[in-house]
């Protein structure tokens, strides 16, 4: 299968680079897979896990909160935040999850409220990747 060129790049550091044959990323319309010669495209991710397809059968999995995809020849992704599936604890996942709730619960303004929720809303999308 051709291969082509692709980034993610969180403001943290670089965290892929390679050339890979397919990648699985969720934007905000949904998902969409990025192959050799795709169209050009730019568009804004949701939070979600980003699927890339290697060579011989090789998948890694990263979730990303939020960012910008640019499909231009090559694939550059830049998330506002992204790590390894195989980084996250369930535990502590569930523990910012209930943070997040008593967060939910003690906002007084729309503002925080929105903020709060959202960030709910990014840690069970998180959750339900963990446990596929």
């Amino acid at each position: 299968m051709a291969t082509f060129h692709f980034e993610l790049v969180s403001p943290e550091k670089l965290l892929y680079s390679g050339e890979v044959e397919a990648v699985v990323v969720p934007g905000i319309e949904g998902l969409f897979t990025v192959m050799k010669d795709h169209a050009p495209v730019m568009t804004v991710l949701k939070a979600g896990v980003i699927e890339i397809d290697e060579a011989a059968n090789k998948k890694t999995k990263l979730f990303v909160r939020g960012g910008f995809a640019d499909v231009a020849g090559s694939l550059t992704i830049l998330a506002e935040s992204a790590k390894p599936l195989e980084e996250l604890n369930a535990a502590q996942l569930a523990q910012e999850i209930q943070n997040a709730e008593e967060d939910l619960a003690d906002a007084t303004s729309e503002t925080a409220k929105k903020q709060a929720s959202e960030k709910i809303d990014q840690l069970k999308e998180l959750q339900a990747a963990l446990a596929a």
